[in-house]
């Protein structure tokens, strides 16, 4: 089969199932489905060295607290989109920061820039350099800042983030200017919230949990150190596939940014100065912006959530004497718990600087705290009891995640009296781990 095709309908390869090089499938392509194929695939098996690419920014004032800036620039072939358009960013964002420490910018943080070999190959140069530092990283990291393509689409932003960081999003996508067409002098906040209106919380944009199949991964997922995306995507309503068309094809050059998909790379800057603000902001800030209030909602929708969706077995919950008491009392003492944090730390003296570090690092352990020293079923990389990707589609993140896979397992399992004690087990797991990590926003006597 000949793997270098002309950009011609008419070529077809030499599987005898009806594909070609072209916008549809031919033939009655339902007849083919059961058909199956041989194929003889030649890979090379070899140990070979990577890089990563690391620069830093000395902090003026709190040298050992980092901000992370990092994105791969390993590609499939050419990598137009993916990894480019974010590699691109990556260098704008470095300039910008550079030229503002040479006029005499003092970054109260530690930013460290990061350019990440052999994503592609399974997220090795982020993994691997992560896990070498993790002692550092877990006592120092305030946040990660992923910066892999910064386009898939040309809608609306498109926003991943931990829930800490939303308001942080919200505001300063406030103060950017959209460029989508039709909302001149509007900001980039509104047209977002327009295009993609967030299903949990009212009247604000959407922003999508972090799951995995990015380099995000070991920070968010096995360190549990704040971090986020940004991007700008396609209509999902409306186009009902998985990612751009292209997507790690030879075709995804630079030329097909350029012609097609975004002249005047209007989107690019967007992007770059939202991910550059976002850095900006979280190694500035005198207190963290992190908005503890904001787990609250959304914990309490997720354990709403949960609940229901067990529900579906009303008589096997009865059966089992299955209880959600216990999850949901300790969502309810994080609510009262992190309310009287946000009132001290609205009325923090932030001259007295040893209760400003005591918050500040409240606030930074705070996503520590969801760590679940057991770590999850079968999982051992992930260990955290409120986001781990999903089980069934590592790119999205799922809620409570070991409650979801033992409930998702109830119906392929023989024994259910054994299945829905699993379920008991983790809702009791995670109930307690919640129950620990509120105490961290406890007032420190």
């Amino acid at each position: 089969m000949d793997g270098s095709a002309p950009p011609d309908s008419s070529w077809k390869g030499g599987l005898k199932v009806p594909y070609n090089v072209g916008p549809r499938f031919t033939g009655n392509f339902s007849t083919h489905l059961r058909e199956k194929v041989k194929m003889h695939i030649h890979s090379n098996s070899e140990v070979t060295r990577i890089d990563n690419v690391i620069g830093t920014l000395r902090g003026a004032m709190e040298a050992d607290r980092y901000v992370i800036l990092g994105g791969h620039r390993d590609s499939w072939v050419f990598g137009g989109i993916d990894p480019q358009s974010g590699a691109a960013v990556v260098h704008e964002i470095v300039r910008s920061f550079g030229k503002l420490k040479t006029e005499g910018w003092g970054y109260r943080k530690k930013i460290l820039f990061a350019s990440w070999d052999a994503e592609e190959f399974g997220l090795l140069g982020s993994t691997e350099w992560a896990e070498e530092n993790s002692r550092l990283l877990q006592v120092r990291g305030v946040a990660f800042i992923n910066t892999d393509s910064s386009i898939e689409g040309n809608y609306t932003l498109r926003v991943d983030c931990t829930t800490l960081m939303y308001s942080m999003v919200y505001n300063l996508t406030k103060k950017l200017q959209s460029p989508d067409e039709g909302f001149k002098g509007k900001s980039l906040y509104e047209s977002w919230n327009k295009k993609s209106p967030s299903p949990e919380f009212s009247g604000m944009p959407r922003i999508s949990k972090l799951g995995s199949g990015n380099d995000f991964e070991v920070f968010f997922q096995r360190l549990r150190i704040a971090s986020g995306r940004s991007q700008y995507t396609n209509d999902w309503e409306m186009h009902k596939f998985s990612s751009y068309p292209l997507y790690h094809s030879v075709y995804e050059t630079y030329e097909l940014v350029e012609t097609f998909y975004y002249p005047m790379f209007k989107y690019h800057l967007t992007v770059a100065q939202v991910r550059g603000a976002m850095v900006f902001e979280l190694a500035n800030s005198i207190v963290l912006p992190f908005d503890c209030r904001d787990y609250v909602v959304v914990l309490k929708k997720y354990a709403d959530k949960i609940y229901n969706i067990s529900m579906k077995h009303p008589q096997e919950m009865k059966t089992y004497s299955v209880s959600f008491d216990a999850l949901f009392s300790a969502v309810n003492n994080f609510t009262e718990i992190a309310s009287k944090f946000s009132k001290r730390l609205q009325d923090l003296d932030k001259s007295n600087l040893i209760l400003l570090r005591i918050m500040n690092d409240q606030l930074m352990f705070l996503e520590r705290a969801f760590i679940d020293p057991l770590v999850l079923p079968d999982r051992p990389f992930y260990r955290q009891v409120i986001y781990a990707p999903s089980s069934h589609n590592k790119y999205v993140g799922e809620s409570f995640p070991r409650i979801s896979d033992a409930l998702f397992d109830i119906e392929s399992k023989v024994d259910s009296s054994k299945a829905w004690e699993e379920v008991k087990r983790h809702i009791t797991i995670t109930a307690f781990t919640m129950q620990k990590l509120a105490e961290t926003l406890r007032e420190v006597a």
